[in-house]
Parts: C-alpha cells; structure tokens; sequence
C-alpha cells in the first residue's frame, strides 16, 4: 500500500520498494566520468542505459554537513538551518563545531518515514554527521568510525562488527566508506531495513585525483557495492555532497590566501575574525582549508572597505554581503557573516597562518572544496525515469537534494 509523506514542501510516495540514497562524499563528476571512460563502474555504466545520469547542484558552501543535511531534508539551507561544519555563535560569539542536530530547524525525510512505520536506516562513515542526519529517526543509525560501540538505546542496533563481518576501519583508510556499504548491504539482505542514507568519507578524494590507482580501486568497490544493492531490488540512488579541486601550487605547496593575517595587516590587528565552515575534528582530509569563509568586521573600517580589500587579492572569485549571500545561495540570514569571501577554483582560504598546521598535508598535493567550482556533483538512478521526472529533469537545473523525491517519486516501477 502506498504511503505519501509531507516534509519540507515536498511530498514523497512509498511504494514498499527498498530505496537506497547513497552520498559520495568528494564526489567531482570527473571520477565518475573517468570512471566510465576507463570501463571500471560497469554498474554505474548500466545506470546510463537502464536508469538516469546526470548533473546536480549542491547547496552553498560545498561542504559536508549543508549538503547531507539537503539531502536528507529535502530543502535548502534557509529551511534547514545547517550551513557550514563550523560557525560563530553570534549571541555567544563562540565558535562551534557542528556535530548533533541542535541547529536543525525542520524535519527530515528519514524521520518523517521512520515515524509511519517505515524501516529506516542512517549510516554514516564519520560520527560527526550521524547525530544530525539521525535527528528524530525511529529506526537504526550508526556510524563506521564507533561501530564497536552500538547499543540499542543509542543506535537500535548491536553487534555491527559482527553484522558486516570485520572490525571497524580506521579513520584515514578507504574501508571507513566501504564499511557503511557492507552494512547497508547486510541490512537489505535480512531485510532489517527498506529506506537507507548511506554516507560516505571523502579522505580518497582529498588524497587522490581521478584516474589515480587509488581513486580507481576505491570506485571500483563503490561501485561493486552499488550493483549488489540493485540485484537485491533496491531503487538506488547515488549523489555527492559536494565535489573536488586541486588547491595547490605547481611545486605541491597549498594555494593559500591567509584572509584574516591580509585584512589585518591592512586595517589593523584584531579588524576581522575568519569563520572556515570546512573546520571538522579531521583536518588531516584538508587542514581547515576550503574556498568558501565567513567573515566579520571587528574594526571601525567598513564593511566595504574590508570587502573591497578582499576582492583584491589575486585568487579570490566572489565576495557578497551577509544578506546577499543568504539570498543567492538560499541561506540562513541569521547565521550568515558580515560577508563570504569564495575563492577561485586552485585556490583555498585561511583565517590566520597559525591557525592551520600544514604539516598534515604532507604526502598530498592539497586537494578541498567549498567553492562554486565543487558546486556541480553526480546525481544517478538505478531505475529510469517516469515522463513526469524526465520533464523535470529536462525543464530546470537538478540538485543534490532532489535524490529521495526521484528516487521515491520518480523512477518506473
């Protein structure tokens, strides 16, 4: 029996059909594209001729936690709340790491189908995100980074190393994604769930650039775990949070602007504070390093002096008032900045050069995002399109966020 549910201006139909979203995190349209030019994603490949392929945009900053929480709402940040992995308390003037739902200011898809008695599942590769993308679900959610830990009070499941059969990765290993896959595996074949979020970790992406040995074996096994889900009669869809760039000089250093030690060189010490959204407890993916900062004036020069002042600097692409850039990339207004500073596709920005420890990029060329150019990800359907979607899709630009609605909605039976 058919199950239509409401959330966030959206209305999505269940079918009792499993359906499975799952997010690449980093996932830039050149792996998949390389992927297919090299013959290696045969179940990918398959989506083009038996299902659908093609380009969505994320939100606005291309990060982590606005794009999962997108996904898995339905919405834009304006709706939900969420835009960045760190931001400044402006009532406190605390800075904060992102890592429950506190800021979450509406309901998820997840949520809303675990409460109608649909079987539904989160699983995430960093803890970070499970609290928020779990926010009100009445079901099984848990991360691959605390998979030794689940209790059913906190998670509704135990024994997972168990369930996937090996023990929980470590945090930097490529097996921290693949883990997530194999459960969401597991969990379909004894049929412990039907509505499942698969999130992934993006350090391959942050390390590897497409075609590399290591970005090729890490899709290949993304891939291989895509196809097992469809043959267990899964409606897949796959998606990324945000994309990838290489942010770094022709010698291998970071191509960094310092936008705080800039601005306060200029107008003085202590003239602004730099908010990098990008901040998480893992800075060995990026060292604190994106292309998109907030920040806020703590001088008496104007905001469009210190505006203006950022636009010069060679590297940088866009910089908008607090108010405009809420409206362009459909924003919170309450928790946006003074004003966003987005840099150009090689380039990331810092606050201070003591801030950011870039000895932990050492091995890698620095690769990040935030940025319009990590704006643009995959959207893919194991299942093709009913005429009613292949309108939509025909009629305006897809996002990232569309992927349960098509997946729910929009594919043939």
């Amino acid at each position: 029996m058919t199950k239509t549910i409401a959330v966030n201006g959206r209305r999505y139909e269940w079918h009792g059909r499993p359906t499975v979203v799952i997010c690449v995190d980093g996932f830039a349209p050149a792996y998949l594209e390389r992927g297919l030019a090299d013959g290696i994603l045969p179940a990918m490949a398959a989506f083009q001729t038996g299902g659908f392929v093609g380009m969505a945009d994320g939100v606005m900053p291309s990060f982590t936690n606005p794009n999962n929480t997108s996904i898995v709402t339905g919405a834009a940040p304006v709706v939900h709340g969420v835009s960045g992995n760190y931001y400044l308390d402006r009532e406190t003037g605390k800075e904060v790491m992102v890592t429950d739902g506190h800021l979450l200011r509406c309901e998820t898809v997840l949520a809303a189908f675990s409460q109608a008695g649909v079987k539904t599942v989160a699983v995430t590769a960093k803890d970070k995100l499970r609290l928020m993308l779990a926010h009100n679900l009445k079901g099984i959610s848990f991360s691959s980074q605390y998979a030794d830990r689940c209790t059913l009070a906190d998670n509704g499941i135990t024994d997972v190393e168990k369930l996937v059969g090996r023990k929980r990765p470590e945090m930097y290993d490529p097996d921290l994604s693949l883990f997530v896959l194999d459960a969401g595996i597991r969990l379909l074949e004894n049929r412990t769930a039907e509505l499942f979020y698969l999130s992934l970790s993006d350090w391959v992406q942050h390390a590897h650039a497409p075609g590399e040995a290591e970005a090729n074996e890490f899709y290949k096994a993304i891939d291989q775990r895509a196809a097992r889900l469809v043959e267990l009669g899964a409606t897949v869809a796959i998606t990324g949070d945000h994309g990838m760039s290489d942010k770094a000089r022709p010698d291998g250093s970071p191509n960094v602007i310092f936008l705080e030690d800039e601005l306060n060189a200029r107008f003085g010490k202590g003239a602004v504070r730099v908010i990098c959204p990008i901040t998480d407890p893992f800075v060995k993916h990026h060292g604190a390093l994106g292309s998109f900062v907030r920040v806020y004036r703590r001088c008496r020069a104007t905001l469009d002096q210190l505006m203006e002042a950022t636009r010069s600097l060679p590297g940088m692409e866009l910089v908008l008032d607090g108010p405009a850039a809420a409206a362009r990339f459909e924003l919170p207004l309450d928790r946006e900045g003074d004003f966003v500073a987005i840099s150009q596709t090689g380039v990331v920005i810092g606050a201070s050069s003591a801030e950011h420890d870039l000895s932990v990029l050492t091995g890698h060329r620095l690769r990040s995002h935030g940025g319009l150019s990590e704006q643009e990800v995959p959207l893919l359907l194991s299942r093709p399109l009913n005429a009613k979607y292949q309108e939509i899709a025909r009629s305006r630009r897809l996002r990232n966020f569309d992927a349960y609605e098509f997946a729910l909605n929009g594919v043939v039976a």
